[in-house]
């Protein structure tokens, strides 16, 4: 439809407003002020009362984003930008004081009731927007109150349109690269604080919040398979109370698991609708990703996503970027985990080397002094033979040799505990005993000494050795109660015979402490065969 054509001398005088104009919309690089921009622009040269700027969502063919200006919020939520107006020229639509109406592809800005206060719509203006050759949006005004849109005003409105694809395209590559620009440096500071630490639920935890923030999601959760098949939430961050979100689970024969399975990302518009989804917190949730971290064939786990119910849903560009972030972070967890490998291997490796150097050098040099000590103490003759000083000197020999014996043993001992995992529980009888002592270290506040006699390990039976156990837990639990207690002694011997001539296994517990009369408490003895 052809406006009322403008005088040439006023249409020539907005020619450096559209040139300012111009300058002034190209000058932004982030695209939410580049649209509100132009929408103000439009207005200042066409002397519009209102004017909107509608985004085609290209994935759903309706407006998903709205920018105005000049409208009340009343006006907002009435205003109807069909999808089928998006194509074709400029055109004005003159008209008299009817109101636009939602059915008519024309319309543009749809205000509902007419305002007291607000002179009626005389005319509308639109203009379709494409970047490069992609329709973006559709930009209306609505309401000149010098009478219909002019020749000029269209235009001036094609030129804008024209210059507004230019730079929204420029802002939306700005917004690519800085978005582009955050997940990579959001995948380098997961990498780099996963591989200096070395506790797992640490790493899924900084995986999940570094995802969520990135994301803009509402939630991070990391799932793992469980062993029935499915997945389990194991880890969540969240602004809100996480307690509801760990521990729900994907059960076996979920679509959405068959997919996660088989290592292929799931895109999902709204949880709370999808019938793929059906665990119990889907409600909670709209637009979400599910992104399985697999590396190298390997399949860890998988990082979620979710948004909240009404909240934007995720673009392409946000799934590319997610997607590779999930591959980036499966591969630092694989090597901050083969890093915990190498480490633990290495305190292995320094462990062995200590026990090694303790039997071949310490153990070896106190078995020969013991066996001088000893040799010299048979030289010295019988007791008898000898006067007072010759008996001490025996006698002091003697002692040292039980000393070395005893110092042999514990060397042995501790060898021995160099030996187990640091972490893992033992599996052999002299593991369980040294582990109980070790416990009862905490509360006494000194470790007890411990002594082994024969092969422990082969002699002593599980049931045996459960007997034994419980036993030790009693004694030292008592020595704990008992005042002035500095040093606790525990022997198992595997090499006593029972009264019946049968083998069997004694523990003694002895301490330093005090009896209810003031004397030396009795030596707790237990035994049983083997």
């Amino acid at each position: 439809m052809t406006g009322p054509v403008e005088p040439g001398p006023a249409a020539a005088g907005r020619l450096p407003m559209l040139l300012e104009a111009i300058l002034d919309v190209g000058s932004d690089l982030e695209l939410g002020s580049t649209l509100q921009r132009i929408v103000d622009t439009a207005i200042a040269l066409t002397g519009a009362r209102q004017g909107a700027l509608g985004v085609l969502d290209p994935d759903r063919d309706r407006i998903g984003e709205l920018y105005t200006a000049g409208m009340t919020e009343a006006e907002r939520q009435h205003l109807d930008l069909l999808p089928d107006g998006l194509s074709g020229e400029p055109d004005a639509v003159a008209g008299n004081s009817r109101p636009p109406h939602p059915a008519d592809p024309g319309a543009g800005p749809r205000t509902g009731a007419a305002e007291p206060d607000r002179p009626p719509v005389r005319s509308l203006l639109r203009a379709p927007i494409r970047v490069h050759s992609e329709m973006f949006g559709q930009l209306c005004l609505a309401g000149k109150p010098s009478g219909p849109f002019t020749d000029t005003d269209r235009a001036l409105l094609r030129a804008l349109a024209a210059q507004a694809g230019v730079a929204i395209g420029n802002a939306r590559l700005y917004g690519t690269a800085r978005q582009r620009e955050r997940w990579i440096a959001g995948a380098a500071a997961v990498t780099t604080a996963l591989l200096t630490r070395t506790d797992a639920a640490d790493a899924l935890m900084t995986v999940a919040e570094q995802a969520r923030v990135l994301a803009g999601a509402s939630a991070g959760v990391i799932l793992q398979p469980t062993e029935e098949g499915g997945m389990e939430i194991v880890t969540a961050s969240t602004l809100d109370d996480p307690a509801g979100i760990v521990g729900t689970v994907i059960e076996p024969g979920s679509a959405v698991l068959t997919q996660l399975l088989g290592g292929e990302p799931v895109f999902v518009d709204d949880s709370a609708t999808d019938p793929r989804m059906t665990t119990g917190v889907r409600s909670r949730f709209g637009p979400s990703m599910m992104l399985p971290l697999q590396s190298g064939g390997r399949l860890i786990g998988t990082l979620a996503l979710p948004r909240r119910r009404g909240e934007r849903p995720y673009t392409d560009l946000d799934r590319l970027l997610a997607t590779q972030f999930a591959s980036q972070a499966a591969l630092a967890l694989v090597l901050a985990d083969a890093q915990a490998d190498r480490e633990q291997l290495a305190v292995y490796e320094d462990r062995d080397r200590i026990a090694r150097d303790l039997h071949d050098l310490v153990v070896q040099r106190l078995f020969a002094t013991e066996m001088m000590l000893e040799s010299t103490r048979r030289r010295a003759g019988p007791q008898e033979a000898g006067g007072g000083q010759e008996a001490g000197a025996r006698e002091l020999l003697g002692r040292a040799v039980d000393e070395l014996d005893s110092t042999i043993q514990e060397v042995r001992t501790a060898i021995f505990a160099l030996q187990q995992p640091p972490a893992a529980a033992p599996s052999t009888f002299r593991g369980r005993v040294l582990r109980e002592t070790r416990g009862a270290a905490a509360l006494l506040g000194f470790p007890p000494s411990v002594r082994f006699t024969g092969a422990v390990d082969t002699l002593v039976g599980e049931e045996t050795g459960r007997e034994l156990l419980a036993a030790l837990r009693g004694a030292l639990a008592a020595a704990h109660r008992r005042p002035g207690v500095s040093a606790i002694e525990v022997e198992v011997d595997a090499t006593v015979r029972l009264p019946d001539g049968r083998g069997g296994v004694r523990l003694v517990v002895a301490d330093d402490g005090r009896g209810e009369d003031g004397g030396r408490p009795t030596t707790v003895t237990w035994q049983a065969p083997v």
